[in-house]
């Protein structure tokens, strides 16, 4: 796995993987930055949400579910270490839209945060990783 950055202007950079998926990334204006993409601590909390949302989406159409559409809200808190912060808390909220078995719907998420979700295996050792859901019918 590569990623390759190019810097464009002041903190203001564009990221692109092998199959030329592009993401920009910028800082705040406090620090310089124009607000112009991501912050890369957003990035993370968007890599947690990306990858649990991928493999419950993976699990539940291997279980013939009717999901119809699902939205990832993912809120970090993160706590000053110095010269850097890090997460300390994460909280994943899921809402799911179709005609879905509740238990599967539980399944999926704990095997993804549990068991098959690289970035959330990877923050859990800095971060408490908490989540909710809510099932809407069609």
């Amino acid at each position: 796995m590569k990623i390759t950055i190019d810097h464009l202007d002041d903190l203001h950079m564009e990221a692109q993987n092998d199959e030329g998926g592009l993401i920009r990334m910028d800082g705040t204006t406090e620090i310089g930055g124009l607000e112009g993409g991501f912050s890369p601590m957003q990035l993370l909390l968007a890599g947690v949400g990306g990858c649990s949302a991928i493999d419950i989406i993976g699990i539940l159409k291997k279980q013939k579910q009717d999901l119809q559409d699902l939205k990832v809200e993912v809120d970090g808190d993160r706590q000053s270490k110095g010269t850097y912060s890090e997460f300390t808390t994460i909280h994943i909220n899921y809402i799911f839209t179709g005609d879905l078995d509740e238990k599967k719907v539980e399944r999926a998420i704990n095997l993804s945060l549990d068991k098959y979700c690289s970035v959330t295996k990877t923050l859990e050792k800095t971060s408490k990783i908490t989540h909710s859901y809510e099932i809407k019918s069609n």
